[in-house]
Order: C-alpha cells, then sequence, then structure tokens
C-alpha cells in the first residue's frame, strides 16, 4: 500500500508516549509499504531528526511551526484569543493553510491507497472529500481528557475555561470521527467509550491496537543499594495530566510517605517541565530533570515507579516501560486505564492519596512484596506485548478499511504546490 500518514510533530526525538507508539508501529509497517509523511517541524529541526525519520516512511513532507506554550500566561494569552473559535484550543492553533495545502498537493498526486490521520488533531487541515479510504488512529479519547481536567480542577475560572474546552472538544471529535472509514483505538477502555459517545456516527466498529514496549531496550539490570528509596515518575512535563499528576504527588502524597520514610526522595524525569513542575524541586529530596537522553537509569535506580495520573486517556507506555525495566508500579485506576494489569499481581492501584501513600510505603519496605511485582510485571509485558504483534493488528486494520460508495473517485483532489518536500529513502 501506499499510505499518507498525517501527524502534528515530527516524531523525533522519541521523548513523548505517542511519539514513541507512532515510531514503532511505523517502523514495523515501513517495511512492508511505502508510507509518506506529512507533519509540522521546528524551522530550526535538528538535521539528525529529518534524516531518522528515513527509518519511518519513504518521503518527509514538513511544514515550519514554533510549538506553542502550553502552561503559564502564554498558554492562557493563547487561549483567550480562541476564545469565540468554535473549535477547541488544543485543535485551533494546528489549523494552517500551509498544512492543507500540502495535504491537497499529496492527495492530487501521490495515487495513496489510504490516508492515515494520527491523533485527532491534524484531522482540522483535511480536505472535506478524500480520493482513498481514511484511518483516524486516536491515541486518547480527548473530550474525555478535557472532562477530567474540568472535574479536578479547583480554581473557579480555569474550572469553567477547562469545561468550555471540553464542551467544544466533544463537538469536533465527534465531527470528525464521523469523516472518517476506520477509527482505531488504544484500548478498550477508549473503544468502548467511543462508541458510547459516538456510536451512532461511526462508519465502523473501532478496532484496539494494542500497546507494545520494547522488552529488550527496557532490559532489566541490577539496581544500586545506594537509592533504595527512590520514587521516580517519567513522562513529557508539558502535558497537562502528567504536569497535574507530579503536582498532586508532591503536594498530597508524598509528605505522607515521608512522614513514614523521611529518606525517600522523588525524581520527574522528563521534556519542557512546566513552571509549576520546576518549582517543585525547590522542596529537598525532588528533583526534576527536564529532557534526558536515556531514562532507562533512572527507572534501574529507582525502588518504585508511581503514575499518579488523575486526568488522562489512552494507555500509558511509561508503565509498560517501567515493568519492562523490572520496577514496581504504583498508579492510579486512571493511570493504568486501559491495560491488561492485575492489582496486586502486575502492580499496585491506589486513587486516594493515603491509599497511594501506603502502597508506595509497601513496596519501599517489603522487598518480598516489590520482587514479586517487579517480576510478574515483566514476565507480563515480555510474554504478550511484542511492537511487531501491535504493528500486525494496524496493518489489518489499515488495510481492512473500505470506503463508501459515496466518496470522491481517487484523484478529485486539487492540485497545489508542497510547502517543502524533504526525499529520504526509496523502499
Amino acid at each position: 500500500m501506499r499510505i499518507l500518514w498525517l501527524n502534528t510533530n515530527l516524531l523525533l526525538p522519541l521523548d513523548k508516549g505517542g511519539k514513541l507508539r507512532t515510531w514503532h508501529l511505523m517502523r514495523h509497517l515501513a517495511g512492508r509499504h511505502e508510507i509518506t509523511c506529512l507533519s509540522f517541524a521546528e524551522p530550526d529541526q535538528a538535521q539528525a531528526h529529518l534524516d531518522g525519520m528515513s527509518e519511518v516512511c519513504s518521503e518527509l513532507v514538513t511544514i515550519p511551526r514554533r510549538e506553542r506554550h502550553k502552561e503559564g500566561w502564554r498558554f492562557y494569552t493563547g487561549v483567550a484569543r480562541h476564545l469565540l473559535d468554535r473549535l477547541p484550543y488544543a485543535v485551533a492553533q494546528y489549523r494552517s493553510r500551509a498544512y492543507r495545502r500540502a495535504v491537497r498537493s499529496q492527495l492530487a498526486h501521490g495515487a495513496f491507497d489510504r490516508v492515515v490521520c494520527d491523533f485527532l488533531v491534524p484531522a482540522v487541515n483535511l480536505p472535506r472529500a478524500l480520493p482513498c479510504p481514511a484511518v483516524l488512529f486516536t491515541h486518547n479519547v480527548e473530550a474525555e481528557i478535557w472532562r477530567r481536567h474540568a472535574e479536578t480542577e479547583s480554581g473557579i475560572l480555569r474550572r469553567r475555561l477547562y469545561a468550555q474546552q471540553w464542551r467544544r472538544m466533544l463537538r469536533f471529535e465527534g465531527r470528525t470521527v464521523a469523516r472518517f472509514d476506520r477509527v482505531l483505538a488504544v484500548s478498550d477502555v477508549d473503544r468502548d467509550t467511543l462508541q458510547r459517545l459516538y456510536g451512532d456516527r461511526l462508519k465502523a466498529p473501532v478496532s484496539v491496537i494494542p500497546t507494545g514496549v520494547d522488552t529488550k531496550y527496557f532490559a532489566p539490570r541490577p539496581a544500586t543499594t545506594e537509592h533504595a528509596k527512590r520514587i521516580v515518575f517519567t513522562g513529557s512535563m508539558d502535558w497537562l495530566p502528567n504536569s497535574d499528576g507530579v503536582v498532586f504527588f508532591c503536594h498530597e502524597i508524598l509528605p505522607l510517605i515521608r512522614r513514614a520514610e523521611p529518606d525517600a526522595t522523588f525524581t520527574i524525569v522528563g521534556r519542557s517541565p512546566t513552571p509549576a513542575v520546576r518549582r517543585l524541586a525547590d522542596d529537598d529530596g525532588i528533583e526534576v530533570t527536564g529532557r534526558v537522553e536515556d531514562v532507562r537509569p533512572y527507572l534501574r535506580n529507582a525502588a518504585v515507579y508511581v503514575v499518579p495520573l488523575r486526568i488522562g486517556g489512552g494507555t500509558r507506555l511509561k508503565i509498560f516501560e517501567a515493568m519492562a525495566a523490572g520496577r514496581a508500579v504504583v498508579s492510579t485506576t486512571i493511570g493504568a486505564e486501559g491495560l491488561p494489569t492485575e492489582n496486586g499481581r502486575h502492580l499496585l492501584l491506589a486513587d486516594t492519596p493515603r491509599e497511594f501513600a501506603d502502597a508506595v510505603l509497601t513496596l519501599l519496605r517489603d522487598p518480598a512484596t516489590r520482587s514479586s511485582i517487579e517480576a510478574q510485571g515483566r514476565a507480563l509485558v515480555t510474554e504478550r506485548y511484542d511492537w511487531s504483534a501491535a504493528a500486525a493488528h494496524l496493518e489489518a486494520a489499515i488495510a481492512d478499511t473500505r470506503t463508501p460508495t459515496h466518496r470522491t473517485k481517487r484523484g478529485a483532489a486539487a492540485s497545489i504546490p508542497m510547502t517543502s518536500v524533504k526525499r529520504a529513502k526509496s523502499l
């Protein structure tokens, strides 16, 4: 197949869960299919990142764009500019004439067999009439994330803002899923939510693409005893559910842990920490690293891995990575949502600050329990969740997608020049 794959951001560097999932899946598909990837990219994007995309696509088309702030006064200023916009801010900021022109040009000249929209947002730039079957690959149910933001926010103004964005996202997501011939989800939970919210608009049942992990890359190594009471979290720290989760952990949970274990420390690992996250490092025993080249040393030198998320959707790749690295995990129910894990066997689940602190303390103080959780978590991902199996599910779903008879015939899109093109390789 010839596939036109639409992204909002370049996959490299691999510093987000969504990027990692797409990278591993595309890498397997690229060996069997010809993929043209169209994406926004920073104007000063590292050449190594552009060159590296040749591993997952035969052609890369980039549209220059600078990433906007996701917290602080610049974020709220950006939201304010879109108060009267019918689109949610998370979508409207990616609306681009240049991107739309590039999509139309590719569809006019590319003779593609399928279009894959990776995440919901690129669909804002997709023409109404398409010449081939189209697939929407959702990594989250975006409206659910904004609903949870509104429910957990304590400030009146921000709660109203999040509620407004939730309603707009609900409308946009509903209209968008109705445009695609097939919608893919990353868990049974997300599939059921999509069908509950938008089932009457879907053209076909939602298909589930399972989460995978590179178990060889995250193979366990002996941990040092120097950090026997270190707790760690990894993730993109400019994603609101992650920043909310670590602030919640530091303010509500960590003090309870330290009353019992004063030597316990917490390390927050991940790119682009927001101002609120950076301020957490002002307290003794809390480290905020920012972006690191390799998260594995931080996983291996921790006693417990935590996922204290109150907001979110999709599935947490970080949990499978921690399990593959042989770390015991404590998560909220939302944090582990959609993963085929069993509480008390593969990880510990806790939702209140007291329950979460007690679960962490159990693993810090009871080596036998910790070792059992580590072993069974590692066995789960090693035996059942390899990326090649997930890619096979994705390939079958894309190949099986069909266009309704009323859709525009191939070649109907207008001919418009591309913004920029970089040839990567020929398969």
